[in-house]
């Protein structure tokens, strides 16, 4: 997994929730963007720029953050996102410190290789899980999660279950369906052909 360096900046969090609101406030307004870290010895409150994460957040890519916060630097993962429900601008982020010891859960966008024979015989390949949760060490869990689909038939599906990853703990149902070979028209015509012949 690639790395991305962030820079923070700490804040205090005033005593009343009145107070707190408006600081927020304030700090979105100068197109600053509220931030927590979990899962250290102490939970830290900090901001970044909207600038500073926008290639962080707008990809498809997966990244383990390596952020600094006033001179502190820790390795992390993005958690949560926040976003506002009209403007889509992002309202806060919550990250979570990150070790070579301890498991985390993330979602890993999935690649398909190869030609289905389904879709040669005619069938339609259909993505159903662009994501898939995996568990791993952060160190360990890659970029892409390529599965091949060469030996997929017209009409059959592919299930979280048949997958097999080394050294990942795959988190979805087992019988989710990752991927399918849908018969189409032409396809179903192709077949009731054979059938009477």
């Amino acid at each position: 997994m690639k790395t991305f360096q962030l820079t923070g900046t700490g804040r205090t969090i005033a005593e009343r929730s009145c107070d707190q609101k408006r600081a927020l406030k304030a700090l979105r307004k100068e197109d600053k963007i509220p931030a927590v870290l979990y899962g250290g010895e102490k939970v830290i409150h900090f901001y970044v720029t909207n600038e500073s994460v926008r290639k962080l957040i707008y990809t498809p890519e997966i990244y383990a953050v390596e952020l600094t916060i006033d001179g502190q630097t820790t390795m992390a993962i993005i958690k949560e996102l926040q976003f506002h429900p009209v403007n889509d601008k992002i309202l806060h982020i919550d990250f979570l410190e990150v070790t070579k010891e301890k498991p985390v859960v993330m979602e890993v966008p999935v690649v398909l290789e190869g030609h289905a024979e389904g879709v040669k015989a005619g069938g339609k390949l259909n993505l159903s899980m662009r994501k898939l949760k995996v568990k791993a060490t952060y160190d360990n869990i890659p970029e892409k999660l390529f599965i091949n689909i060469d030996h997929l038939g017209l009409g059959k599906t592919l299930q979280v279950g048949e997958l097999h990853f080394e050294g990942l703990e795959l988190m979805n149902a087992k019988n989710a369906v990752v991927c399918a070979v849908q018969l189409t028209r032409a396809a179903r015509g192709a077949q009731a052909a054979q059938a009477k012949a």
